[in-house]
């Protein structure tokens, strides 16, 4: 089969299409024809060698954890797919090797589920890392009906999913994000603020008590402000900075690979609860010009790699 691979650490250079044997699936895996992958920041850190302490990598490595597409065989315990299955996962595993990008995947079963009726395959690609992301970050912090919700990082991949699952669950929603996706921030359902020198007093205004939970899906310094901004009572939970466990009493998330989590993003998905944005779409021979894309930042939306 066509991948994606590399066989050394570095940068998009050292990408390249290459012919690999066709997977095979384990007893508690499914084969998948890969019809679209969306791509994550995560695959540049992977890439460049900066996870390798927490993830081993076998080379030659195919990136990529995001996946959509149909099942062409099954494992001798699979019950729940059968083929010709559209479905979707957030393909990690214990080792960086197998990954999405390429013409075929194995998927274990745990990571899969059935793809949003209502979604191309390109767009449900989009979804898993960062719509579980969100789900298991909100769900961590006990976000509930009537909280008073900062999620900094609104406009971001995690953040557009985070701020519509907090809003379907009841809470009032205030989002940072740069003047320019003030709209957009808007339009999911949050109160947007421009993150920055002013962002206390701006934010206070929302929350003259402070804020129930502080969601940060950004890192950087999103939470230099988290003490003066937080109830009492309130929690703080980050996909990006330690502090929130350490130094703050909250939750520090990585996130998991769940089929129950895929059910429940597609179940909001297919009853008008979620929206899924695609940025752009790059082909299978152009990833890595995909990866120079993500990595110059600011994309709304998810970019997604095209193989059928």
């Amino acid at each position: 089969m066509k991948a994606i691979a590399y066989s050394a650490f570095g940068g998009p250079e050292v990408l390249s299409v290459t012919d690999l044997p066709d997977p095979h699936p384990g007893p508690d895996s499914v084969v998948v024809e890969v019809h679209a992958a969306a791509i994550n920041p995560v695959d540049n850190y992977l890439r460049g060698g900066h996870l390798d302490g927490v993830l081993d990598t076998h080379f030659p490595a195919v990136p990529g954890w995001d996946v959509a597409g149909v099942v062409v065989q099954t494992g001798l315990d699979t019950p729940e797919f059968s083929v010709g299955d559209k479905v979707f996962a957030y393909a990690r595993k214990d080792v960086v090797g197998g990954g999405t990008l390429a013409e075929r995947v194995a998927l274990p079963v745990r990571t899969a589920a059935l793809a949003p009726r209502s979604l191309s395959l390109v767009e449900a690609a989009a979804v898993p890392l960062t719509g579980l992301t969100a789900l298991q970050t909100l769900r961590r912090a006990g976000v509930t009906e009537g909280d008073r919700v900062l999620i900094h990082g609104a406009a971001g991949g995690v953040g557009t999913f985070g701020v519509q699952i907090a809003r379907h669950l009841g809470a009032h929603v205030v989002g940072t994000a740069s003047a320019a996706n003030h709209d957009y921030v808007c339009d999911l359902g949050a109160e947007p603020v421009e993150y920055g020198e002013h962002l206390v007093e701006h934010a206070s205004e929302h929350a003259p008590e402070g804020f129930d939970k502080i969601i940060d899906f950004a890192g950087g310094a999103s939470l230099d402000s988290a003490a003066a901004l937080l109830a009492p009572t309130g929690t703080v939970a980050s996909i990006a900075d330690a502090r929130a466990a350490t130094e703050l009493g909250g939750h520090y998330v990585w996130v998991r690979p769940s089929s129950e989590d895929l059910a429940t993003l597609a179940g909001l998905i297919d009853d008008g609860h979620v929206r899924v944005e695609v940025a752009r779409t790059y082909p299978l021979e152009q990833a890595a010009e995909a990866y120079r894309d993500l990595a110059g930042g600011h994309t709304r939306g998810k970019i997604v790699v095209t193989v059928r």
